[in-house]
């Protein structure tokens, strides 16, 4: 199996299902997106290179990473930025009610115009 899929197979309830409808919202929103592995996380790539998010399910919730998300508008103020990180952010699901897919595929569009220019 692909580790990026058995990581997602793997976590627990209920995260699992948030993990599984991010993998759903991705998926349809950047059908282009790649699903490797990296750093023992499921990654998305728009290329062989370029990063694009990814999963990260810690004790009490999920992250959707945000590769350069310091560069978004964060019109919604959803992004989180946490652990010291200077480009990175997230949005953070502590229950799948969480999941706002209107927020998640704005955001994710909007990754996608700012990172396919470095494709």
């Amino acid at each position: 199996m692909n580790p990026a899929l058995e990581y997602i197979d793997q976590t627990p309830e209920p995260y699992r299902s948030i993990l599984l409808h991010l993998q759903l919202l991705v998926e349809a929103t950047i059908p282009s997106a790649q699903l490797k592995y990296k750093w023992r996380l499921p990654f998305y790539y728009l290329d062989e290179k370029t990063m694009f998010c990814f999963f990260n399910f810690r004790k009490s919730f999920v992250d959707l990473g945000l590769a350069y998300g310091d560069q978004l508008s964060n019109k919604h103020g959803a992004l989180v930025a946490g652990e010291g990180r200077k480009m990175m952010r997230s949005l953070r699901f502590y229950t799948l009610e969480d999941i706002d897919d209107r927020i998640v595929i704005e955001t994710l569009q909007e990754l996608y115009t700012l990172r396919s220019k470095s494709v």
